[in-house]
């Protein structure tokens, strides 16, 4: 490489390096930094081989700054550029090019450069935190993850707010699926005990015999093979403790559970000593505790120490309002979990989603767009890509259509594609341009229709 003494940089404090050919293609590449080769969509092992403009929208061979220093030979030095990925992401350079040259002839180029991350350009970071500052206290959810334009929903999330500022026991109601422990970490996230453990426990994952000893722990020697143990009562204390599928508990263990709530202590298997506890308990049940009760399979004072707060979920088949918004968080969320980018739902799998009955909720969707990740061919889901117990459903699970008017087919279209177009108006925060690429018609028609139904 020829380089004049005083265009020489201090190079130690570039982590990447990149060189290209006379014609700009990358013939070797070594990175500190990953996250740039990741921001391009491609492999690092394919990286080898693309022309350098051909991997970032805002850069073409004239505004590029290594094509610049194959064409003049003159090194570019300490230059900060924004660069957008083709996956549409913004990353900030910091880089030195400088031209190889051989025989008096420029014959490819090499570049040092660092990223960084500003406030400008921290959406990159998005998809890598995805709450991680939670995950300290074992959750990965707040109240932001619970997608909803659905009134019952909202007045939950209203509800949650309100609750979390307080340390009373709050049980959870939902089929399965319906999002139970979303709801419980976002009450724990929301209060004073977040920098505390989120301990959870399904009751109905664990047999009878070992269920005791896991949730109040156990001594050395009270029992073959028993160590000295916390159980999650213990791992809990100072947070939040959360019991799924109550309903799955027998009698007699109802009963030591009432009482360490009630005492605020436990005793450890084979322990002589009580332990003071402090912590909140959310419990969850996928079946009426109404029902419970009257069969005698919850008991009716345990129902009144965890039911303080009640929280019933609705069911997804209740709150198909919240498809449109529900499959563009699942998409967002695989879009930077897979090596697949979807940009675009053909109309009519959200017309197979109203359709379905959805038995397993909001978790079943979730698995459904999962499915076509693994089935598409382009960037768009399309009806091919469902599973087939989706895609061939027949039953009617449309929403209602909420008008006095819809005497006729073609009223009832109308309404049906107006509840469509302002549901994914309120996901999108009416943004026009998004919502219009969401829906697969132009920014103008949009607003046509917006203008039309009189959409607010």
């Amino acid at each position: 490489m020829n380089v004049k003494p005083d265009q020489a940089q201090n190079l130690d404090y570039f982590e990447n390096i990149l060189v290209v050919d006379e014609k700009g293609t990358i013939i070797f590449c070594d990175s500190a930094d990953l996250s740039g080769i990741l921001e391009s969509g491609l492999r690092p092992e394919k990286y080898i081989g693309y022309n350098i403009a051909s991997l970032l929208k805002n850069i073409e061979n004239e505004t590029s700054t290594i094509m610049d220093v194959l064409n003049t030979g003159v090194p570019i030095c300490n230059n900060k550029q924004q660069i957008v990925t083709i996956s549409g992401n913004h990353v900030i350079s910091i880089n030195s090019t400088y031209p190889i040259i051989e025989k008096d002839k420029i014959v490819g180029a090499v570049e040092f450069s660092k990223f960084i991350y500003k406030k400008e350009s921290s959406n990159v970071l998005d998809h890598y935190t995805n709450h991680k500052i939670y995950r300290k206290n074992n959750t990965i959810f707040t109240i932001d993850d619970i997608i909803t334009v659905n009134p019952k929903m909202l007045e939950i999330k209203d509800k949650i707010s309100r609750v979390a500022k307080t340390d009373s026991s709050v049980l959870i109601y939902g089929k399965t699926g319906t999002g139970k422990e979303v709801v419980a970490q976002a009450i724990h996230n929301m209060s004073k005990r977040y920098n505390a453990p989120f301990v959870a426990l399904n009751c109905g994952a664990i047999p009878a015999t070992l269920l005791e000893s896991i949730l109040f722990g156990t001594v050395k020697g009270s029992f073959t093979g028993s160590n000295d143990t916390q159980g999650f009562f213990e791992q809990a204390n100072g947070g939040t403790l959360f019991l799924d599928e109550i309903n799955s508990l027998d009698v007699s263990m109802q009963g030591k559970l009432l009482k360490a709530i009630e005492d605020k202590t436990i005793r450890r298997i084979g322990g002589n000593k009580n332990i003071e506890l402090d912590l909140r308990i959310i419990s969850a049940t996928n079946e009426s505790p109404e029902v419970l009760m009257s069969e005698k399979r919850l008991r009716k004072d345990l129902f009144y120490r965890l039911g303080v707060v009640e929280m019933n979920i609705p069911a997804l088949s209740e709150r198909k309002e919240d498809i449109p918004g529900l499959t563009d968080y699942f998409i967002d969320l695989y879009n930077n979990k897979m090596d697949i980018y979807i940009n675009r739902v053909q109309p009519q799998v959200l017309d197979c989603f109203y359709k379905y009955d959805w038995p397993g909720n909001i978790r079943e969707l979730k698995n459904a767009i999962e499915t076509t990740y693994n089935n598409v061919t382009s960037s768009e889901i399309q009806v091919k890509d469902l599973p087939a117990r989706i895609s061939s459903y027949h039953g009617n699970g449309f929403p209602e259509i909420q008008t006095e008017n819809a005497f006729s087919l073609k009223d009832a279209i109308e309404d049906y594609e107006k509840l469509i177009i302002a549901s994914q108006l309120k996901s999108n925060n009416h943004r026009l341009a998004d919502t219009a690429r969401k829906l697969g018609i132009s920014k103008q028609l949009l607003k046509y229709k917006i203008s039309k139904y009189s959409i607010k």
